[in-house]
């Protein structure tokens, strides 16, 4: 039941994946979470993560921000993988599961201000550092960096191939630097990593039929399902902490 369950949700993230051009770890995180463990999520996302958007900066190259803003994006994220890497094998399990729920939250809160929110180019320069610095802890603590770093992205309404192009390079970067620290605190298993092998099989199988699932379906639709998803998985993540906390 678990291998079904893990095969469903990968081929959803695929979907979504096809469908909007993001998505997998906001999706496959939580719901490996209850399943599992956040350490086994992350570790088995780390092939996904890399090669499906080194794929993506490759296919929109010719349509990403100033290479120096990119730059600092991803230098300010790879730090703080490494810082969230720590909090990842220091802190205890039920804390991150909580704050993998708070995590999703915050997205789902950003996501619904979004819609009037816009982050200038002048401003945006300034506050780099700091959010590839947050977003890379959150990657490597919970295994989302889409709170800060899509949402920030986001606010800079950016034209669709150049916010693409821009946040897969800051995932790739980032993913590059979060190997070899999950490597290093013994986080990742063959197992694990035949596990990431073949997730990341699952999802590109699955991401044509989200590519044409997205001709016929509004994204917005797409988004406020997805969005729905979110939300209640968060809920069960919170509920499982409080009955846990009331039993013990």
């Amino acid at each position: 039941m678990l291998i079904l369950l893990s095969i469903l949700t990968l081929v959803l993230a695929g979907f979504v994946k096809g469908a909007i051009g993001s998505g997998v770890p906001l999706i496959v995180v939580p719901i490996f979470t209850v399943l599992y463990d956040i350490q086994t999520a992350i570790v088995v996302l780390l092939v996904p993560n890399l090669l499906s958007n080194m794929l993506q900066v490759w296919r929109y190259r010719r349509h990403l921000l100033p290479l120096r803003f990119l730059i600092w994006f991803a230098v300010a994220g790879g730090v703080g993988v490494l810082l969230g890497t720590w909090a990842l094998v220091s802190i205890n399990e039920k804390l991150l599961s909580i704050t993998v729920a708070v995590t999703m939250l915050a997205y789902l809160g950003l996501r619904v201000l979004r819609r009037d929110a816009e982050l200038g180019h002048a401003l945006a320069n300034k506050l780099v550092i700091p959010a590839g610095l947050c977003g890379g802890v959150l990657q490597g603590a919970v295994g989302m960096s889409a709170p800060v770093s899509v949402a920030f992205l986001n606010f800079m309404r950016l034209e669709r191939r150049v916010f693409i192009g821009s946040i897969s390079t800051f995932f790739a970067a980032i993913t590059v630097v979060q190997l070899p620290a999950l490597l290093s605190v013994g986080l990742v298993t063959w197992p694990l990593a035949m596990a990431s092998v073949a997730a990341f099989l699952v999802i590109w199988l699955a991401m044509p039929l989200g590519g044409r699932l997205g001709q016929y379906l509004a994204r917005d639709v797409i988004d406020k399902v997805i969005m729905a998803l979110l939300f209640l998985i968060a809920m069960r993540i919170l509920l499982d902490a409080l009955i846990s906390s009331v039993n013990g």
